[in-house]
């Protein structure tokens, strides 16, 4: 894998539920419509996608539900992440059997692990497969916080490649660039510093608002890649209303139940997630209706 697989906006994809099960022709339909609106990367099986609640059959289905529309189209990073190594280890085997083009690894959740040990569980699943690894530090939800020292530490393997960073810091982009070098691949996990992110050295992002805006996050992305500064920014500012809206309550109930508008999908999710309340389905629909049909024209 070269530094150009994963650019731009990759899109953390949604999970459609259909009476509590996966609904596989809206996922499919999904991907599609992501491909032809210009998305450059899919991560199925990420937090957006509800992974959390995903048996590992479903794990296997979504992989191989999303690779046989994308494969070929547009790279894939599996989100294969869990607190239990083993478990991680046996995920990212999955992935690679399925064809992805990397794997995607959260920082273990819950168990507080020390940089020694986030080193180890690391290595374990670099280790396992020839699968290029991106690690996702997301401190928010994890608690704990992957130093630049331990990433750099790990960028030393040949196949750990790169970075979700959800940290919200936009020093951090940085100090992992003088560390780990310009290749290592960082990528954003926050839309709303998405391109911000670009200006410290990013590559792009892994965004959940590309679910429903995906011209316009690619468009944004290849803005800033052509050196239209201007153009840019101009997009970034259309999609902040629409960000902010899909950040209202705990993501993914937001960006489901905006999905659901646009016919890509029930709003249904699977405990611990439920729906937003009607005052924030209001606040989503009213930011929908005034913005992306004007965003949608101003970009084209």
């Amino acid at each position: 894998m070269t530094q150009s697989t994963f650019f731009g906006s990759i899109t953390a994809l949604i999970t459609p539920f259909k009476n509590g099960e996966i609904d596989e022709k809206a996922f499919q339909e999904f991907v599609a419509w992501q491909i032809h609106e210009g998305t450059n990367g899919l991560v199925p099986c990420g937090t957006t996608g509800e992974a959390p609640t995903l048996s590992d059959m479903e794990y296997d289905l979504l992989f191989r539900s999303c690779l046989e529309i994308a494969k070929g189209k547009v790279p894939v990073m599996a989100g294969c992440g869990s607190n239990a190594t083993a478990h991680a280890v046996h995920l990212t085997q999955m992935a690679q059997k399925a064809g992805a083009d990397a794997a995607l690894h959260v920082v273990p959740y819950y168990n507080k692990p020390s940089q020694e040990g986030l080193y180890q569980h690391f290595k374990a699943i670099h280790d396992s497969s020839d699968l290029p690894i991106f690690i996702y530090n997301i401190p928010g939800r994890s608690i704990v916080n992957m130093t630049p020292e331990t990433m750099a530490r790990l960028s030393h393997l040949p196949r750990i490649v790169g970075t979700k960073d959800a940290t919200g810091n936009l020093q951090r982009p940085l100090k992992v660039r003088q560390l780990c070098g310009a290749d290592f691949v960082q990528l954003s996990g926050n839309d709303d510093i998405a391109l911000a992110f670009l200006a410290q050295g990013g590559a792009g992002n892994i965004s959940v608002v590309s679910n429903i805006a995906p011209a316009l996050c690619a468009k944004m992305q290849a803005a800033w890649r052509a050196g239209d500064i201007a153009a840019a920014q101009k997009i970034n500012d259309q999609l902040m209303p629409l960000i902010e809206v899909l950040f209202v309550e705990t993501s993914p109930s937001p960006v489901k139940y905006a999905a659901s508008l646009l016919g890509k999908g029930r709003n249904e999710l699977r405990l611990p997630m439920v729906p937003v309340t009607k005052a924030n389905e209001k606040q989503i629909k009213d930011a929908m209706v005034a913005s992306i049909l004007d965003m949608v024209d101003d970009a084209a």
